[in-house]
């Protein structure tokens, strides 16, 4: 197995066997999702449309497989998470298929819509402040009170493994892929895709994508080393799933070796993918889901997309948004692309 980072304590990285493995304990749970034509045919992008899991979101797959691989004595005690919206809707969800307890701690800028859906699967939800680092530590102080199973958002190979059979099937469904965009939050989707496209489709780009406003993996990249943005920086952006101030440390060493690029994307230019992926590809997305909308096309060229080399696929990581919102993105002017 290949060590991330170079570094000789750098965590030891997801393999296909892992990612294979969760699989198995995620079918009949997590949706093997579509993939969906995505602008004219020359173009030959296509989007994976986690969109449509039972969730609204990818996060169902690290969840559940995270939640199963615990002893039943560890996942009867409860489970218990920190996370802005689709973890938290995917432990919850988890929770609720296992019968057992589930606390989520939320901030208080999460979006309504997600919150409802977690107390909806029956989870208690513990507000706190906008700041990721406050709802982990108040999580851990939690979990320790109450004798709880953590189920971290990213920073765990379960979780790693679990998303990446999103990029196993999108390497099943098209061995021929020349390009695969996916998002960065706190990294375990873009690290668990990274990880099945280079073991199956090797010769495929795996690019990720990030809004300019909360580009703290991009800025980690080109570091060297996890670099932690405020708060209030990563606040700004309308992509809420992306507002964790920092990659893990797994995730650094999945992205640091893994990924091709990182690509930034404008605030104007997620609004307007969000209204593309429903006027060309008929799927409702979030804002943090459509950045790799954003990057096919706003920024075909600088993330070196060429569809002479084979199909392109961007991972649409949910569709959880709240409909007020997502009036205004439908009506969001579209810039000119690159």
């Amino acid at each position: 197995m290949t060590a991330g980072a170079g570094a000789p304590d750098a965590p030891v990285l997801v393999t296909i066997e892992e990612i294979r493995a969760a699989a198995r304990v995620l079918a009949g749970v997590a949706l093997h999702t579509a993939l969906v034509p995505f602008g004219a045919p020359e173009r030959r992008q296509w989007l994976k449309a986690e969109s449509l899991q039972p969730i609204g979101a990818f996060k169902l797959r690290g969840a559940y497989h995270a939640a199963a691989v615990l002893s039943p004595e560890e996942r009867g005690r409860g489970l218990i998470t920190y996370s802005s919206g689709n973890h938290a809707q995917g432990v919850a969800r988890a929770a609720r298929l296992f019968g057992v307890p589930a606390v989520i701690v939320m901030p208080s800028d999460a979006p309504a819509l997600k919150k409802a859906r977690v107390q909806a699967d029956g989870a208690e939800v513990v507000v706190v402040g906008t700041a990721s680092d406050e709802r982990k530590r108040v999580a851990e102080q939690l979990a320790a009170e109450r004798g709880l199973s953590m189920i971290p958002p990213f920073d765990d190979r379960r979780i790693v493994a679990g998303q990446g059979t999103c990029g196993l099937e999108i390497a099943e469904d098209l061995p021929d892929v020349s390009a695969v965009l996916v998002p960065v939050g706190g990294g375990g989707l873009a690290s668990g895709v990274a990880a099945a496209i280079r073991a199956l489709a090797p010769d495929a780009m795996v690019i990720g994508v990030e809004p300019e406003l909360a580009a703290d993996a991009r800025a980690s990249i080109e570091a060297g080393h996890v670099v932690r943005w405020e708060a209030e920086q990563v606040s700004r952006t309308i992509a809420d799933g992306t507002r964790t101030q920092a990659i893990g440390r797994l995730n650094f060493a999945h992205l640091s070796t893994q990924l091709d690029r990182i690509i930034t994307v404008s605030e104007a230019e997620i609004a307007a993918a969000v209204r593309l992926a429903a006027e060309e590809a008929r799927l409702v997305v979030e804002p943090s889901g459509a950045l790799p909308v954003a990057a096919m096309r706003f920024h075909a060229r600088e993330a070196g997309l060429d569809p002479a080399k084979g199909p392109i696929v961007g991972v649409v990581s949910g569709g959880n948004v709240d409909p007020e919102r997502y009036r205004e993105y439908l009506a969001a002017p579209v810039p000119p692309e690159a």
